[in-house]
């Protein structure tokens, strides 16, 4: 089969991990019984909880993690691929907490789980400092899934600044990117949209990209507007600025076509670059 429907889930979720579940669960319901068949939630679905210390108290370990079990519960009840856009989770060997995405098979087993591996860490003339590291530990390792429609390539968030993350995934074989996402309202309205027709672009490659909507916390407000694209920049749909979820079908097809048409990919070369310094330093 090379159709199926994709469906992103859009959630505020804020500290109460059960709420958030309740909710979670709720539109995964109503999105199987749409006629979904691969389900994503949005990055830290579990819990957005802006105090580090709460958040670390509150944070579970993998095996005890209440939203992973009722989400593989739920893909065994429902049929469907789920994926659990990001959870935080407790990492035993150390205090930061791990932002981890989950990609769970219709039978509950759990096909692969990606850690985010690039931490939005800046410093702003204002004054502004934001150290997502300080909260949580990168990842290192990209992650491919194979699924029954083709393979998937995982990601979350802040990754869709770095393209060569998608590139390296789509020369791996991934047709398909997953980017949940908490993009902030500024930074989302200003290049959510952008970035992610890019990395569709590209790669010749479909974008499933859940996201966190509306206010979270006294100082934490998120953009909306999960997004499906396929492989030509077009956006198949999109959410608003309220919980909720959007569906479309996904025509595997599509990306040998897309790719036969822009085969850059293909056309990659290797390249020397001449640095100013290296210039002169030949000419000596």
């Amino acid at each position: 089969m090379s159709t199926f429907t994709a469906a992103c889930i859009q959630l505020t979720s804020k500290g109460d991990v059960a709420e958030n579940l309740d909710v979670a669960t709720s539109l995964i319901k109503e999105a199987a019984g749409a006629g979904a068949d691969f389900i994503a939630t949005p990055e830290v679905t579990n819990l957005l909880e802006p105090n580090k210390v709460e958040a670390r108290a509150k944070a579970q370990f993998q095996e005890d993690d209440v939203t992973l079990k009722a989400f593989r519960s739920l893909a065994e009840e429902t049929g469907k691929w789920i994926m659990a856009g990001s959870l935080v989770i407790k990492k035993p060997d150390e205090d930061r907490l791990a932002n981890r995405s989950f990609l769970i098979r219709p039978d509950g087993s759990i096909a692969a789980q990606y850690d985010k591996i690039h931490m939005f860490d800046v410093e702003l003339d204002t004054g502004e400092a934001h150290k997502e590291s300080r909260a949580y530990a990168p990842g290192e390792t990209a992650n491919l899934v194979e699924t029954t429609w083709g393979t998937v390539g995982m990601s979350v968030c802040y990754d869709v600044r770095f393209a060569h993350l998608y590139q390296k995934l789509a020369l791996a074989g991934a047709g398909v990117f997953t980017v949940p996402a908490a993009f902030t309202a500024t930074t989302g309205e200003a290049h959510w949209h952008i970035l992610l027709r890019a990395r569709a672009i590209e790669n010749g490659a479909f974008v499933i990209a859940p996201a966190q909507c509306g206010q979270h916390s006294e100082k934490r407000r998120t953009f909306g507007h999960s997004l499906i694209i396929d492989p030509w920049g077009k956006i198949l749909a999109e959410a608003g600025e309220e919980p909720g979820f959007v569906m479309a079908e996904i025509n595997m097809a599509d990306i040998a076509k897309r790719r036969q048409q822009i085969p850059n990919l293909r056309n990659i070369r290797e390249f020397t670059l001449h640095t100013p310094e290296s210039v002169a330093n030949a000419a000596e």
